[in-house]
């Protein structure tokens, strides 16, 4: 008896280390699925790019920087993250019909406080999507002060176009490859975090990556910073991509001649091979805003105009808008409420005096109190959003 009270134990026995290997077998087997499925995520197809898009309305809507805050580290800093400004200012956008914002993040943000970053950025998606608008996160960008620092940020240089800006990542760690290990973690974890989150609209993987910053910062600018970036760009889509975003990745050509793709620089080339729907910048007038739409159409996917509208160069909401709902081209104008970043001043701010604000603004559309600079413009906004995107 007591040797088939045994027996029967040692078979039981064998039969759950069968059942543990099995399900640990599974397991294994369900993980290395979607490793694979993970790393299978390819560029979007034109016909998967326009699938996306005819679920959207016509896109319209502003980069957006809180009016608090001079830069992106301000912005989103556990200090100086401002969500009642935030949420009044949305509520601007909102009532115009605006529908998306670009908004830019930063790696130090990461490296410092990644939890404290995602539950602030989940926080600025609650109050987007209360107001019905989808975000656009930029993820690295190359304009403006190449020295970052994170911590309390420097006050506004009186009169000067974005006089507190900051590139991600700085000079420094773009010139230490032993740095880019942590750039590859906060890509990965951020796109990761939000990959499947409806309320964001893409990732914009770059902004102006070859970008040599002008007359502000030239002067310390590094020659090979395009050469050090073409490469790295390369590996922040595939470092995005890896997580296997629903959302579109996109970096947006923004100086050039795009019209024949042999004649294009390798930069350019990369950001609209890698682009799952191509976006682009235009500063200057509706006809040339025309002429490269155009250029673009031949790529067969939604176009998306991440940055425009520079009253003196002539890139105007009434010059534009026209046009891009005539292509069903998104329009994600640069600037919205006038505040610290004082981009109402014109980028030739960094070399001629200025005493007082000028007439004609370069950028924003609001006052800091919410009236509009021209409400000839947040009228025409208004009425080509509700016509264009009427239930």
């Amino acid at each position: 008896m007591k040797k088939t009270k045994l027996y029967l134990a040692l078979m039981l026995a064998g039969i759950l280390l069968v059942s543990c290997n099995k399900t640990k077998s599974s397991s294994e087997e369900e993980k290395n699925a979607t490793t694979t499925a993970v790393e299978k995520r390819e560029i979007w197809t034109k016909e998967q790019a326009n699938a996306w898009y005819a679920k959207q309305p016509w896109l319209v809507g502003a980069n957006y920087n809180p009016s608090t805050a001079i830069n992106q580290l301000e912005m989103w800093q556990e200090d100086t993250f401002d969500p009642k400004r935030i949420d009044e200012e949305l509520g601007w956008a909102e009532q115009i019909g605006m529908n998306t914002m670009r908004v830019y993040l930063h790696d130090l943000l990461h490296k410092d406080d990644a939890e404290g970053l995602y539950k602030r950025m989940n926080t600025f998606l609650e109050i987007a999507d209360k107001h019905h608008i989808k975000i656009v996160f930029v993820l690295f960008d190359s304009c403006w002060d190449p020295f970052p620092k994170s911590g309390k940020q420097r006050d506004p240089k009186p009169h000067v176009h974005n006089s507190g800006w900051v590139q991600s990542p700085g000079q420094k760690v773009l010139q230490d490859a032993t740095q880019y290990p942590r750039l590859e973690k906060y890509v990965k974890e951020t796109v990761a975090e939000f990959k499947d989150d409806n309320r964001v609209l893409a990732w914009d993987v770059w902004n102006e990556p070859d970008n040599m910053t002008g007359p502000s910062y030239e002067a310390v600018e590094i020659k090979n910073k395009a050469d050090l970036i073409l490469p790295l760009l390369e590996k922040a889509f595939q470092w995005a991509r890896s997580t296997n975003p629903s959302q579109p990745l996109t970096s947006g050509v923004w100086v050039g001649d795009w019209s024949d793709e042999t004649k294009m620089l390798p930069m350019h080339k990369l950001q609209l091979a890698q682009s799952d729907i191509i976006s682009f910048h235009n500063y200057n007038k509706p006809q040339d805003f025309e002429k490269v739409i155009k250029q673009l159409q031949r790529y067969g996917k939604p176009l998306l105009c991440t940055e425009y509208m520079a009253r003196p160069n002539g890139s105007t909401f009434e010059g534009f808008l026209p046009i891009a709902r005539k292509y069903n081209v998104g329009m994600i104008n640069w600037g919205f409420v006038d505040g610290k970043s004082q981009t109402k001043y014109s980028w030739d701010s960094w070399t001629k005096k200025y005493d007082a604000e000028p007439e004609l603004w370069f950028h924003e559309v609001f006052h800091t109190d919410g009236t509009p600079y021209k409400k000839a413009e947040t009228d025409l906004i208004k009425k080509m959003t509700s016509e264009a995107n009427a239930k």
